[in-house]
């Protein structure tokens, strides 16, 4: 995920700091010269790490943190709110207009950003909550680019107008305006043509469909992996067509992520969501103060817990909670176990989100396999190669079964007897579930795939 290698930096700086019982000037500035250079190395916007560090340098260097009890601590805390500041101090919403009017959002940025997929995300959001969105494809240059509007918006449940590659984009979002009024939509979002860098036509057209239509909102997205160049393309979008707050693409990627501590300083306007992957439920709000956490390793519980809400059915888990006290399940609730765990963004992105475990040294005491990704597809391979009966009762799996299973699912056979005996291992600890969280705590529990 982006921020990797700036987690695991500042967490060694802080780790120093923590070591010490009293804090001096010079301990604070020296840690803020590794803190800027971390910055820096991430790709963060020179002037805003340049302010970021005199900010935190004013704070710091006070009577409050060097006569603390825990001065390590205070300075991570003002590290902490100085980041989250940065980033816009509080969550943004996209402001959606009431009693019924419809409220249209345009959606730019260029070419290879996830503009697109972006828009068909935003608009599965809308649904969510209740509301009418209408996809409206307006980018007539770029090759399948109606196609993949429609396509996603299908898979969304979200209705795309089109009128092909032939017309003027600007009659595109009129007559989209006139269906949405005609059949109840309450929001439009217009899918505009992005070039492979900013140019005249690009911007003229946009500046074209907001005189013809009443744009409410203007969302630009930008890839974060470009790094300054997406805040220089954020800077330029808002001097020339104006902007309301950005989409960043790509944060889950091998990314540096020093667009994301740039973008509200240098251009004033908002992150509103992060793309955390492909599948079009990867769209998350932007939190400031739960990205800041992420960044310093303290974790993001909160969008943990909202992943598990939005994924889990709750009479379902339920279920499952007295099967595992009981340790009743069988290999059918193993894999709809796996599949929640998919569904919440893999083991990676849970990790990620509990505090300590993210990244940096802490990471290497669990004994989490780096191919743990790896290892859940084959072993929904390895189940899906059994019969119905075999997934309800394990205890008939003998060796002629065991064959036949992995060979349906092109493993060894001793892959399908390790998930089996772990599998079993793993019934009989949850019938000492103490025993087993201690284990846990000292690293020494290792999951089943």
């Amino acid at each position: 995920m982006a921020f990797d290698s700036l987690s695991d930096k500042l967490q060694n700086i802080f780790k120093n700091l923590r070591g010490k019982g009293r804090l001096t000037e010079a301990d604070v500035k020296a840690a803020l010269k590794e803190v800027k250079l971390a910055l820096l190395e991430a790709d963060v916007n020179f002037k805003v790490v340049k302010k970021f560090v005199k900010s935190v340098e004013e704070r710091a260097i006070g009577q409050d943190v060097m006569q603390s009890l825990t001065p390590g601590q205070m300075v991570i805390k003002i590290v902490n709110e100085e980041m989250v500041s940065l980033m816009g101090s509080e969550t943004t919403e996209i402001a959606l207009k009431s009693g019924g009017e419809i409220t249209v959002i345009l959606m730019a940025g260029l070419q290879g950003a996830g503009k697109t997929t972006t828009t068909a995300k935003l608009a599965g959001k809308f649904k969510a909550k209740g509301k009418k969105p209408l996809l409206v494809a307006c980018d007539v240059y770029r090759p399948a680019a109606v196609e993949q509007l429609q396509i996603n918006g299908q898979k969304q449940g979200v209705e795309v107008f089109a009128m092909g590659t032939n017309q003027n984009p600007v009659d595109i979002a009129k007559a989209a305006m006139n269906h949405a009024k005609t059949n109840g939509f309450n929001i439009v979002i217009l899918d505009t043509a992005g070039r492979l860098h900013i140019d005249e036509d690009m911007m003229t057209e946009l500046q074209n469909i907001k005189k013809e239509v009443e744009v409410d909102q203007t969302i630009l997205v930008v890839d974060s992996m470009t790094g300054q160049d997406a805040v220089n393309v954020a800077a330029s979008f808002n001097e020339k067509v104006g902007i309301d707050g950005v989409i960043l693409t790509k944060l889950d990627g091998d990314t540096r992520g020093g667009a994301a501590l740039s973008i509200k300083a240098v251009t004033g306007k908002p992150i509103l969501y992060v793309g955390m992957g492909e599948k079009l439920s990867d769209l998350e709000q932007f939190y400031p103060d739960r990205m800041a956490s992420r960044i310093l390793g303290m974790g993001d519980v909160l969008t943990l817990i909202e992943k598990a809400e939005a994924q889990i059915d709750e009479e379902k888990a339920r279920e499952m909670e007295q099967k595992f006290k009981k340790a009743e399940f069988d290999f059918n609730d193993f894999l709809d176990y796996m599949g929640q765990i998919k569904n919440m963004g893999g083991i990676g992105s849970i990790l990620n989100m509990l505090p300590g475990m993210g990244i940096g040294s802490q990471m290497k005491n669990v004994a989490i396999p780096d191919d743990a990704e790896d290892n859940m597809r084959r072993t929904e391979a390895i189940i899906y190669s059994m019969t119905a009966q075999e997934r309800s009762h394990p205890e008939i799996l003998n060796p002629s079964r065991k064959n036949r299973i992995a060979k349906g699912a092109g493993v060894d056979i001793s892959e399908v007897n390790r998930l089996v005996k772990q599998f079993e291992q793993m019934k009989k600890m949850m019938k000492q579930m103490p025993g087993m969280m201690k284990g846990a705590k000292k690293g020494r529990f290792k999951l089943p795939f």
